[in-house]
């Protein structure tokens, strides 16, 4: 395949998704991004990456960060080249092959859908807290509702939305760095210290390097939807100049809000205190709480509960993409493929949200047959990514001398690392007890999906063959 060629390719893909509506600002699609990487993973999931490795949990998410930061680069190169909504679905399916863009894009959709019914669950008993004894479904679905309201209208008023939405955690985080230093360097107070980094049994990294290659799987999850900036190139309004820099700013700004939070957490806190296989509570909240904040409980309960809804309304504009273009691409119904007046795919956003309520509602009624499901998502946000590099270094095999308006440096050593590090994680999880799960549940839809594609090809097959005898 040729440059040309692929231009090509990139141009028939980029019509056959024409109508999105291209008016999301830089400052948008950043915060955007940010909004999907952030979740309650932050302000609550951390504490089992610090049961894992301590105090050096600093260097798992510091590992994981650059992960993403190859993500980052790689997807930067490509979404530049190929502004669509389908991002690193069309990626996979122009650079490697069309099964490669049928699966990737619909297995993020699934995880996507599975990942936001959770914390539409999560939501509702968050809300619990406020209103003791309410059922935790009505929560759930009267803001799953809400958001899917929001994704039907405009893009522009979407940005718009999750670019205040998201500012609220933004701001709480560094509300949290600020007061956490000050407790720290006894700013006001007498100085906390270091004391727990190092001073507590087992030192610094009391589970040694096996505990902190466990603790780097939970920093992969956490970066995991950096890659959502990649899908808004399709309804950026300049491409060429607003997604390399959204893409950096979140890498950096995600970057620096993880590892001084985490800081501050193993530092404030003893880890063995706020470590372990279960989470009774937000290790965020005892920061606040010690800083002398009023209402510190209230304050991080509506954060939490802002930052989960932040990154339900961001999941479910990336998993309608996804659908959007696997219709668009004839691998979905075409009913999905259709927009509103004001450029949004609306059907796609609906059977999304059905999916969503679907999830959730297996959550509620059978929490182990969730775990099951949840598994995909897991297993497949791996999946994807090691898809997404794997589509990087066939793109650059292509275009291989030609100018690019975006280079990632040492090319293809980051890659060919980012690649050894993400199927080491995935490995991992194959071998580890507590993550066995994703596989069992995973390798099986990879499977079901692979069948399903090749019945969608012989159907088109079929279809294509009539088409030319008559």
């Amino acid at each position: 395949m040729t440059p040309s060629e692929v231009d090509h390719q990139g141009a028939e893909i980029a019509a056959r998704e024409a109508g999105l509506h291209k008016s999301l600002t830089q400052a948008q699609v950043t915060m955007i991004g940010l909004g999907g990487a952030i979740g309650t993973g932050l302000f609550a999931g951390s504490t089992l990456a610090i049961g894992y490795a301590g105090p050096a949990v600093l260097i798992s998410y510091a590992i994981a960060g650059f992960a993403a930061l190859v993500m980052v680069l790689s997807l930067s190169e490509m979404a530049v080249v190929h502004p669509t909504a389908g991002s690193f679905g069309v990626y996979a399916e122009t650079y490697l092959n069309a099964w490669a863009g049928f699966v990737v894009r619909y297995t993020y959709w699934m995880a996507q859908v599975l990942a936001v019914g959770g914390e539409a669950v999560a939501v509702g008993v968050y809300m619990r807290f406020w209103f003791p004894g309410s059922p935790v479904w009505m929560w759930s679905v009267g803001f799953a509702a809400a958001l899917l309201i929001v994704n039907s209208r405009s893009v522009k008023s979407f940005g718009t939305f999750e670019y205040w939405f998201a500012l609220i955690k933004v701001v709480a985080i560094i509300a949290f760095i600020v007061l956490g230093l000050g407790a720290i360097l006894g700013v006001g107070r007498p100085a906390i210290g270091l004391h727990n980094l190092t001073g507590l049994p087992g030192g610094f990294m009391p589970h040694g390097v096996h505990g902190v290659w466990l603790a780097v799987i939970m920093g992969v999850f956490a970066f995991n939807g950096i890659e959502l900036i990649a899908v808004t190139s399709g309804e950026a309004a300049d491409p060429v100049k607003v997604i390399p820099a959204a893409l950096r700013s979140m890498a950096f700004r995600l970057f620096v809000f993880y590892l001084l939070s985490l800081a501050i957490v193993v530092a404030f806190v003893p880890w063995t205190s706020v470590g372990g296989k279960t989470i009774d509570g937000s290790p965020f909240v005892k920061v606040f709480a010690a800083s002398g904040v009023r209402e510190a409980a209230g304050i991080m309960n509506f954060v939490v509960i802002t930052a989960a809804l932040s990154s339900m309304n961001t999941n479910v504009y990336l998993s309608s993409r996804m659908l959007f273009s696997l219709a668009r691409g004839g691998y979905a119904p075409g009913f999905l493929g259709g927009l509103s007046r004001a450029g949004t795919p609306i059907a796609a956003i609906a059977l999304t949200g059905a999916g969503i309520l679907a999830s959730a509602a297996v959550s509620w009624f059978t929490p182990q047959a969730y775990s099951y499901l949840f598994g995909i998502a897991l297993f497949g946000a791996m999946s994807v990514w090691i898809i997404i590099l794997l589509s990087h270094l066939r793109f650059r095999q292509v275009f291989n001398g030609q100018p690019l308006p975006v280079r990632t440096p040492l090319f293809p050593w980051m890659q060919l690392a980012g690649l050894a590090l993400v199927g080491g994680v995935l490995v991992t999880m194959g071998l580890d007890v507590d993550w066995r799960l994703s596989w069992i549940v995973g390798v099986p839809w990879l499977l079901v999906l692979t069948v399903a594609y090749a019945i969608w090809k012989v159907r088109t097959g079929r279809s294509n063959l009539a088409r030319q005898r008559q």
